[in-house]
C-alpha cells in the first residue's frame, strides 16, 4: 500500500508481486512432500514392486521417526533464519537440501535411503517455517489483503498435495518407487528456480522480525531445550533397549523420543509458571491447544502409515472403471492382493506365475536377481530372458524389469516382528556392479508375456478361495487397481478445497443468527468430528472382518470427508490462537511449541501404524480422541476467558 493510498483511504488492489512466486515455490515443495509421504511406508514394506520388504512394524518406526523430526526441525529453522541467514536464503537452502534428499531416495540402497530422509528433515526445517513468514512479510500488519493472501498461498499447498498423488501413481505403475522420488526432487528444483528468478522481487519479504531485549536467545534455546532433550533422549533409547516390555511394544526409538521430549515439556511448563500475571492466562491457555493439536495430527498423519496399510491390504481397490486412455493410473494387482480377496475376483492365468523358492520370490519382488537364479531360470524351457539392451520393453511392462547382480552382492534376510509375522528383505551391497537388466517372459498362445515369480505358499494363497465358476484372466491381463496413495493422498486435499467454503459459510451463518461459535469451541468440535471419523473406520474394518476380507473404498472416502471437516475446524484455529495468545516476545518460541506438539503426535502416529488396522485399534483411538475432546470441553471457560482477554 502506498502512502498516498493510505492517506486518502483507498483500498489496495491486487496482491504483492511476490505472492505468485511464493505460491508456486510452495506448491512444488508440497507436491514433493506429499508425493514422498504417500508412498514412503509402501516403499519400505513392499515385497513385490521393488521395495525393501521390511516388516510393517520396522517401516512404521522409520515413518514415525521421519515425521517426528520433519516437524521438529522447523522449530530451529525459523530461529536460524530470523537471527542469522534471512528468510530467502533459508528457503533456498532448504529447497536444495530437500531436492538432494529426494534424489538420494531415487537410488535403491539403504545408505542413500537414510541419508535422503535426514536431508529432507533438515531441509524442511529451513524451508517450512520461513516461506510462510515471507508471505506475512509481504503485507503490512493492518493490510486488509493479508488473510486473502494466505488463503491463496494455502491453496498452493492443496494444489501441490493433489498433484502429488496424480503424479506418483503413474510413475510407480509404469516404472518404480525410485522414479517417483526422483520426480519429487525435480519438483523441488523447479520450486527453487522460481525462487531464484524472483529473488530481488522477494527482498521485501525478507525483512527481519522486530527483536527486543526480552527475546529468548538462540544459544539459550539450544542449551535449555535442545541439548537436554538430546541427552535424555539418547539415554532413554539405550534404557528402552534393555527393557523387554519396551522392546516388544513401542520400541526403544519411540521410547527415547518421548522421554527426550520431557525436558521440552518441562521447559514450556516453566515458561507458563514464571510468566507475569498479564501474560500467564494466554500462555496457560495454549497448553490444551497443544494437546489438541498433537492428538489431532497423530490421527491425521496416520494417512501415510496405518491408513496406507489399510488401503493397500484391506481395501477393495478394483478399478475397471479407469478409462483405457489413462491406463497408467490402473495399478496391476500382484499376487498378495488375492490373499483376502473375494472368491468372485478373477485370478491370473496360472501360467503367468512361475514357482521358485522363498529367496527367489523375495529377489524378484525387489526386482533384484542373483546370477545363479538367473541361470536357473534361463535353463527352464518355458521361459525366455529378454535383455533390455537388445529388446525394446513395452512401457506397461517396465515395472517388471529386474536388475542382475553377482550372487555375492545380493543379501537376502528375514526378520520376524513382535506379532510373529516374517518379512524378507533384499539388498545389494555397497559398490556392487550392475551386471544386466532383464525381463522374464513366457510364450503363451503365440505371445511373449512377462511372468511373476512366486513361492509355492503364495501360489496356493492366490487360488485358495477362488470361485471355480469364475474364469481366470486372459494371459497377460491383470486385475486393475486404484493405487493406495490415491486414497490416502488425493481425497483429503480435494475435500479441503471443497469443504473449506462450506465450513466457512456455516460458521458465518451461525454468527448471523447470533450464535457465534468461539475459536475454542471450534477446536472442541474438531476433536469430536475426528472421533466420529475414527468410528467410521472402525465400522468399515469390522465389515471387512478385520482384514479377512476386503472393505469397500467408500469407507475410506467417507472417513476422509469427515476428518477433513475436523481438520478445518481445528488446525487453522490452533495456529491462530498460538499467534494471538502468545506475548510478542514469545510468538516464535510458542509457535515452535505447536510444531513440537505435532512432532510428538507424529511419533505416536508411527508407533500406531505398526499395529494391525482393525476395529479394536480404531475404537481405542476414537476413545482417546474423545477423551481429549472432553478435556478441551472442560477447559472451554478458561480458553474463552483468555481469548476474550487478549481479543483473540
Amino acid at each position: 500500500m502506498t502512502n498516498a493510498a493510505s492517506q486518502i483511504g483507498e483500498k489496495p488492489k491486487g496482491h504483492p508481486a511476490g505472492l505468485k512466486a511464493l505460491f508456486f515455490t510452495e506448491m512444488w515443495e508440497r507436491l514433493g512432500f506429499y508425493l514422498m509421504l504417500g508412498i514412503l511406508l509402501l516403499y519400505i514394506t513392499d515385497s513385490e514392486r521393488g521395495g525393501f520388504g521390511f516388516s510393517t512394524r520396522s517401516a512404521a518406526e522409520i515413518y514415525g521417526t521421519y515425521m517426528a523430526f520433519v516437524y521438529f526441525t522447523p522449530f530451529l529453522g525459523g530461529m536460524i533464519a530470523d537471527r542469522f541467514l534471512g528468510f530467502r536464503r533459508s528457503v533456498l537452502i532448504g529447497g536444495l537440501l530437500m531436492a538432494a534428499g529426494y534424489f538420494a531416495l531415487g537410488i535403491r540402497s539403504l545408505p542413500t535411503f537414510y541419508a535422503g530422509l535426514a536431508l529432507l528433515c533438515i531441509g524442511n526445517g529451513f524451508f517450512k517455517p520461513n516461506i510462510s513468514a515471507m508471505v506475512g512479510n509481504l503485507y503490512a500488519p493492518d493490510d486488509p489483503r493479508r488473510d486473502a493472501g494466505f488463503n491463496i498461498f494455502y491453496m498452493g499447498i492443496n494444489i501441490g498435495a493433489t498433484m502429488s498423488a496424480l503424479l506418483s501413481a503413474p510413475l510407480r505403475n509404469l516404472w518404480s518407487f525410485n522414479m517417483a522420488f526422483t520426480a519429487a526432487g525435480v519438483g523441488l528444483l523447479i520450486g527453487t528456480t522460481i525462487l531464484l528468478l524472483n529473488w530481488k522481487r522477494l527482498a521485501k519479504a525478507d525483512r527481519r522480525t522486530e527483536r527486543s531485549e526480552d527475546d529468548i536467545s538462540f544459544k539459550r534455546v539450544i542449551m535449555t531445550i535442545i541439548v537436554p532433550a538430546s541427552i535424555v533422549g539418547v539415554i532413554g533409547y539405550f534404557i528402552g533397549g534393555k527393557i523387554s516390555f519396551i522392546e516388544e511394544t513401542i520400541g526403544p526409538i519411540t521410547f527415547g523420543f518421548i522421554v527426550g521430549m520431557l525436558p521440552v515439556m518441562a521447559y514450556f511448563g516453566m515458561i507458563v509458571k514464571n510468566a507475569n500475571p498479564e501474560e500467564k492466562p494466554g500462555l496457560a491457555a495454549l497448553i490444551p491447544v497443544y494437546i489438541a493439536g498433537g492428538a489431532f495430527f497423530m490421527v491425521l498423519h496416520l494417512s501415510g502409515g496405518l491408513m496406507t496399510v489399510f488401503a493397500e491390504h484391506n481395501t477393495d481397490r478394483r478399478a475397471e472403471w479407469i478409462p483405457a486412455a489413462t491406463e497408467f493410473y490402473a495399478q496391476k494387482a500382484m499376487p498378495s492382493y488375492y490373499s483376502n480377496a473375494g472368491p468372485d475376483l478373477p485370478r491370473p492365468d496360472e501360467r503367468m506365475l512361475i514357482t521358485v523358492d522363498d529367496a527367489g520370490e523375495a529377489m524378484f519382488g525387489a526386482r533384484i536377481i542373483g546370477e545363479n537364479l538367473l541361470g536357473t531360470l534361463s535353463a527352464r524351457p518355458e521361459l525366455t530372458v529378454l535383455d533390455t539392451d537388445d529388446t525394446q520393453i513395452p512401457e506397461d511392462q517396465q515395472f517388471l524389469v529386474c536388475k542382475v547382480y553377482a550372487d555375492s552382492d545380493v543379501v537376502v534376510s528375514t526378520e520376524t516382528d513382535a506379532h510373529g509375522a516374517a518379512s524378507t528383505s533384499v539388498k545389494v551391497v555397497e559398490g556392487a556392479m550392475l551386471q544386466d537388466e532383464v525381463l522374464l517372459t513366457r510364450s503363451i498362445a503365440g505371445a511373449n508375456l512377462p511372468v511373476v515369480l512366486v513361492s509355492e505358499t503364495t501360489r496356493t494363497a492366490v487360488y485358495a478361495n477362488r470361485n471355480p465358476n469364475v474364469e481366470t484372466l486372459e494371459p497377460g491381463n491383470y486385475v486393475r487397481l486404484v493405487n493406495a496413495e490415491m486414497l490416502t493422498g488425493l481425497v483429503n486435499p480435494v475435500f479441503v478445497v471443497v469443504m473449506t467454503p462450506v465450513v466457512v459459510f456455516f460458521f458465518g451463518w451461525m454468527a448471523t443468527r447470533k450464535r457465534t461459535i468461539s475459536t475454542a469451541r471450534k477446536i472442541f468440535f474438531g476433536m469430536v468430528i475426528t472421533t466420529v471419523a475414527l468410528l467410521i473406520m472402525a465400522i468399515g474394518a469390522s465389515l471387512g472382518q478385520n482384514g479377512a476380507a476386503k472393505t469397500a473404498m467408500l469407507w475410506m472416502v467417507i472417513y476422509y470427508l469427515v476428518i477433513t471437516v475436523g481438520e478445518l475446524c481445528l488446525s487453522p484455529m490452533g495456529l491462530s490462537l498460538v499467534t494471538k495468545l502468545s506475548p510478542k516476545r514469545l510468538v516464535g518460541l510458542m509457535m515452535g511449541g505447536w510444531f513440537l506438539a505435532t512432532s510428538v503426535g507424529n511419533k505416536l502416529s508411527g508407533f500406531i501404524s505398526g499395529l494391525e488396522p482393525n476395529t479394536q485399534i480404531f475404537v481405542i483411538l476414537a476413545v482417546a480422541i474423545l477423551g481429549v475432546a472432553a478435556f478441551i470441553y472442560a477447559m472451554l471457560p478458561r480458553l474463552d476467558s483468555a481469548i476474550k482477554k487478549y481479543g483473540a
